[in-house]
């Protein structure tokens, strides 16, 4: 049995800014945009991993969240502490360079961690927090 990660999901509130920050920023490809009345979902992905996703999705949209959650989803997001990914490259200081070159919102420079691991972090677009580590 072979279970792999598919797709993941992160809120965006501003479809093109962030597929700008995935794309250009980092070098993703757009794989498919959906839209749905106002709402609109945009899967990138590195083009090397074709079968690993990330879905850009309208934030607080699930229909059992209450209003007071839906609030504090959009609270959350504007304080950058809702959601967060990880990805790793092969040349961390290239790809902090680029990504740094964008304009992108740099959370911390590439350092080495106490835990093992160098690494660095960005936000999104939409607050999400964006962590990168060295392969």
């Amino acid at each position: 049995m072979s279970v792999i990660i598919q797709h993941t999901f992160l809120p965006a509130d501003d479809h093109e800014a962030s597929i700008a920050f995935y794309r250009d920023a980092l070098g993703f490809e757009v794989r498919n945009d959906v839209g749905y009345g106002t709402m609109r979902w945009v899967t990138v992905g590195p083009k090397e991993q074709p079968q690993t996703s990330i879905v850009l999705c309208p934030p607080a949209v699930d229909p059992g969240l209450t209003d007071d959650e839906r609030r504090t989803i959009v609270e959350m997001m504007a304080k950058g502490s809702y959601a967060t990914i990880v990805l790793a490259s092969d040349d961390l200081a290239e790809t902090f360079d680029r990504v740094q070159a964008t304009g992108a919102d740099v959370v911390q420079e590439p350092i080495d961690q106490d835990y093992g691991v160098r690494d660095c972090a960005f936000r999104d677009p939409a607050g999400n927090l964006v962590r990168i580590n060295q392969r």
